[in-house]
């Protein structure tokens, strides 16, 4: 039979975190095995470490998790953070340091389903950088505060019984009830967050350099346990900032025999004898389109809140009303200093092939723009849930459970400058530019004009200019009905229906002026506006920072006064801030349906075997539009020149599919002995397309040829990515809260989606080209098919004032102007049309290491994994074709360790991402790769109970100081360095 393993608790609270996890079919037999334990006092870390190795003890497949110490107490303060300590999970940062979204065993985030207490939950993104629409479906874990959490399930193999979309993993975030709890609770916490980059940022900056968080929460149950109500709620403030140097519009790549106008000179040619170690016919290199830096500074303001009521009117009925709300609120501030590169002559020096990269990079300029903008942003990531369970026990043998949520998650800017609002300002001073990039950052090195040792103010003015507005909401509405019927002691059948509504709205609009050469003149702007101040003091923990070649002076400016002068030099308020209508707007419903059975069963042999086999049927509608340009028509315009012709304004185009999926699942967990179980998986799950690529949209380019156009469009048609997971494990547990662990698994995936060319006749556009009037021009006029301005003389000779036909007079070569507009009956104009497609399938596959040993009754303690993952989905750096790697694949390491006893609580956890791609594109072409370089990172807490219900903490992230660094096809080829710094925590926590 199943065994269930004994779980710590001090005064209840940790069994009842545990009992949140349990499944129905044995959350009865915890029960009892919890009122057994009330004199076993574990508590703290090791509470929390046993706890969590028990769930991956007993539960059906593979099951990792993280349980709270103690209600309000979750190991880390940010989820992101706290889940990078399971194995196979690492974590996205923003550039600020903070965890945010999550990859599983080599899976990206938008492949990761997120639930909270087992419901779907909505994820709303802003376009990349804050621009445009998003085709993201992943989870910001930034957004939730861990106060409120008891778990965290992280199941990484597929269960009948768990809603679809993770093929990496489904996360079931659980959230503690006041009937689990039972007992009255009350604690309020305080801390004060001091970030040390927030000091790192110019005087200008809003900042402070303490900021608060409290979190409180209340839970009580009354009329003898049958009502219980807990509430929760969280509110953090958070300044900090970053320094970043990049190559923020990528690099040009080209073959090492291109001949290309921006290519290198050949051998022989041009400025070619300046070149040193010049990349070869057969390598691959690239000159960069810009170089800069940035100093950032952001506030962000974190609210959450959680009200529960539960009501249970007899002991086999217990139903459950609970409301969710999160708000996170950023704001930030920019101010950069950069040069713009046109691939001119000069000085360079390479490394050796086959991926050759700049070592010293100039080019010469006289006069040209020193470029230094600035921006100013604020969001507000908000959502909510409402949910409504019912638990009803029938009988010994018949349990069910209905459950209904309906949630949403918005992203949206927070003021009238927008979700990015940027200046561009110059100074038009910069000499030759030379820049260093075999360190850390680049170095950059101007010559100034003669006499000119430093940047005056006099000199500066606004130049172009970009204000977005990007949106993002996604609503979930779910029903879920699940049951279990028992057969006798040892089996069961799970059984369920579920029908899930998913509507996803992500639209933008910008307005940017390509004012690049100056908005009035420097004398237009008051001096006092500007500033002084020197970029080298923002990157120190970078070694090569102190480079004295660096020409690092920058001026800051008000962003408010400046925006202010351009309004009055420019006479247009609209200009400088967001546009309040849209001009992409994608809007996507998907409606699923879905239904499933599971057995389950225990054979009581020598060495008893656990056994589940279930399988889930899965149907989805989806049904998008978009808003595009209409085309009406086609006219020919000129000899060479037929153009689409549109409807004023813009309009919705739809588009719709459906698929439907068969996913079976089978669990083995065969007990060798008390202590060592053997695990076996297979399990089918599925992954949906981005928002982008199903979407209803149907753009065609404006110019046509005669034998038609080109266009693209959204496919909604589009299968998800279907996994076939295998995994298998064993599992040693030698001791109350030690273990070893060591697992193979393998992702078979098909329909990868990438790109096709399908002929279509998309808005049935009537083309001239074959008409009536083009085959009588070539039957009576004598002209011949591809003698256009013939057979346009021709029509507007014996046509004109027609149907179509719009005569104007000649040009000075002889030939009739005017308009030629296909006609009905004329034929349909067939086009080119870009489409993604499911086309490719690979696999994925790797092990997973876990050790964790406690020293007796020491309190000290040790807790490590490893993960490696391999793919034939891997970037060739080498290769300037299409490629389709698989993005966020990495290896991960963990290590802890850790003092528990008395009143004391010391961690320290060291956490290992290898190098991994994070995505193509983003400036440059081809697109390039951009790879995040390996990165470590030590955090540590220290906890001290200095009274029975009063306990102080100090906690440090990022003890050592780490940078991130990001480059494309060579290290040298830099993306994106970025210094954040250390962040210290202490903290008041009061239990009453």
């Amino acid at each position: 039979m199943k065994q269930l393993q004994a779980v710590p608790r001090k005064r209840l609270l940790s069994s009842a975190l545990l009992l949140a996890l349990a499944q129905p079919a044995v959350a009865q037999e915890q029960q009892d095995q919890i009122n057994e334990l009330d004199t076993v006092v574990v508590t703290g870390i090791r509470a929390s470490l046993q706890s969590s190795m028990n769930l991956k003890r007993d539960s059906q497949g593979v099951v990792d998790g993280i349980v709270a110490e103690d209600i309000g107490k979750f190991p880390d303060t940010n989820l992101a953070e706290a889940l990078q300590r399971i194995s196979g999970v690492s974590i996205d940062r923003t550039s600020s340091g903070e965890g945010s979204k999550v990859t599983v065993r080599g899976v990206g985030p938008d492949f990761n389903l997120v639930l909270l207490n087992g419901r779907q939950m909505p994820a709303s993104n802003l376009g990349p950088g804050g621009a445009g629409t998003s085709n993201s479906r992943s989870f910001d874990f930034a957004n939730i505060a861990a106060e409120a959490i008891a778990a965290i399930e992280v199941h990484k193999t597929g269960r009948a019984e768990l809603p679809t979309g993770g093929i990496g993993a489904t996360i079931n975030v659980k959230t503690a009830r006041p009937l689990e709890i039972r007992e009255p609770l009350a604690s309020i916490g305080f801390k004060a967050v001091h970030d040390t980059s927030a000091r790192n940022l110019p005087d200008s900056y809003p900042g402070a350099l303490v900021t608060p968080e409290v979190s409180g929460i209340f839970s009580k149950t009354f009329a003898d346990g049958t009502f219980g109500i807990m509430l929760s709620g969280s509110y953090q403030e958070r300044e900090s900032g970053y320094s970043q140097a990049s190559v923020a519009d990528g690099w040009i790549t080209f073959p090492g025999d291109s001949n290309s106008w921006n290519a290198l000179p050949a051998p022989g040619t041009g400025y070619s004898d300046r070149i040193t170690n010049r990349p070869g016919p057969d390598d691959v290199y690239a000159r960069p389109q810009n170089t800069g830096y940035s100093v950032n500074g952001v506030q962000r303001q974190r609210t959450n809140g959680q009200l529960t009521l539960q009501w249970a009117p007899s002991e086999n009925l217990t139903a459950t009303l609970d409301y969710a709300y999160m708000e996170n609120k950023v704001q930030q501030q920019r101010s950069e200093l950069s040069v713009w590169f046109s691939q001119t002559a000069g000085d360079s020096s390479w490394t050796d092939g086959p991926v050759s990269a700049p070592i010293i990079y100039e080019e010469e300029y006289n006069g040209a723009d020193l470029s230094m903008g600035g921006m100013q942003l604020a969001t507000k990531n908000s959502g909510d849930s409402l949910g409504f369970n019912v638990e009803w026990e029938v009988n010994d043998a018949l349990s069910l459970a209905f459950d209904y949520h309906n949630s949403s998650a918005e992203s949206r800017p927070d003021s009238p400058l927008g979700s990015a609002g940027v200046l561009g300002v110059a100074s038009y001073v910069r000499g030759n530019t030379t820049t260093d990039y075999s360190g850390e950052i680049p170095i950059i090195n101007v010559q100034l004009p003669p006499g000119m040792t430093s940047l005056q103010a006099a000199d500066a003015l606004v130049t172009g200019s970009v204000f977005q507005n990007s949106y993002n909401k996604s609503e979930v509405e779910q029903f879920q009905a699940d049951g279990t019927f028992k057969f006798g002691d040892y089996s069961g059948l799970d059984f369920g229906v579920s029908a899930t509504e998913v509507n996803n709205r992500t639209a933008s609009a910008v307005m940017q002026r390509d004012t690049w050469g100056g908005v009035g003149s420097p004398a237009d702007y008051d001096d006092s506006i500007w500033s002084a101040d020197n970029m080298s003091r923002y990157f120190k923990s970078f070694g090569n920072s102190g480079n004295p070649d660096w020409t690092d002076q920058f001026l800051v400016f008000d962003f408010e006064r400046l925006r202010q002068a351009a309004i009055d030099v420019s006479g247009c308020p609209t200009c400088y801030e967001m546009p309040t209508e849209f001009t992409d707007d994608l809007r996507t419903t998907e409606k699923s349906k879905s239904a499933y059975l599971q057995w389950t069963t225990s054979f009581d042999w020598s060495m008893p075997l656990d056994v589940a086999v279930g399988v889930r049927y899965e149907e989805t509608e989806v049904d998008s539009s978009a808003l595009v340009r209409i085309a009406n028509g086609i006219s020919w315009d000129a000899a060479n020149e037929l153009n689409v012709t549109y409807q004023p304004g813009q309009d919705f185009t739809e588009l719709e599919g459906k698929y439907d999926y068969v996913l079976p699942n089978l669990d083995l967990a065969l007990h060798v002995t008390d202590q060592i179980t053997l695990r076996g998986s297979y399990s089918e799950t599925i992954g949906r397309p981005g928002w982008q690529q199903i979407q209803g949209g149907q753009r065609l380019a404006g110019i046509v040829r005669v034998d038609g156009g080109d266009g693209s469009r959204g496919n909604p048609a589009l299968e998800p990515l279907l996994s076939k997971n295998f995994d298998l494990s064993l599992e040693w547990y030698y001791g109350d809260a030690s273990y070893v662990s060591a697992g193979y698994f393998r992702k078979n995936i098909e329909n990868f989606i990438s790109d096709t060319i399908v002929r279509e006749e998309p808005f049935t556009l009537h083309t001239p080209v074959g008409g009536a009037y083009w085959n009588a021009a070539i039957s009576n006029g004598g002209c011949t098919a591809a003698d256009l301005p013939c057979i346009r003389d021709y029509i507007f000779a014996n046509y004109a004032g027609s149907p179509g036909v719009n005569y104007t007079g000649q040009n000075s070569a002889g030939q009739a102007t005017g308009s030629i507009v296909g006609q009905p009956g004329d034929p349909v104009a067939g086009f080119d049309i870009t489409t993604p497609s499911n086309q490719r399938s690979d696999h994925l596959d790797g092990f997973e290491i876990n050790f964790q040993h406690v020293f007796g009754d020491s309190g000290f303690g040790l807790a490590a994994n490893y993960t490696k993952v391999e793919s034939g989905l891997t970037f060739d750096n080498a290769d300037l074709g299409t490629q389709y790697p698989m993005v966020g694949l990495s290896d991960s390491a963990n290590l802890v360790a850790f003092y528990d006893k008395n009143r004391w609580q010391v961690r320290a956890a060291y956490n290992w991402r290898d190098e991994f791609l994070n995505g193509i594109g983003g400036g440059g072409t081809p697109p390039n790769p951009n790879w995040t370089e390996a990165y470590g990172q030590l955090d540590a807490i220290v906890s001290y109970e200095l009274l029975d219900n009063l306990t102080l903490s100090l906690e440090a992230i990022n003890i050592t100081d780490e940078t991130q660094r990001i480059h494309a096809r060579h290290e040298n080829m830099v993306r994106f360095a970025t210094q954040t710094g250390p962040r210290y925590m202490f903290g008041v926590r009061y239990r009453f």
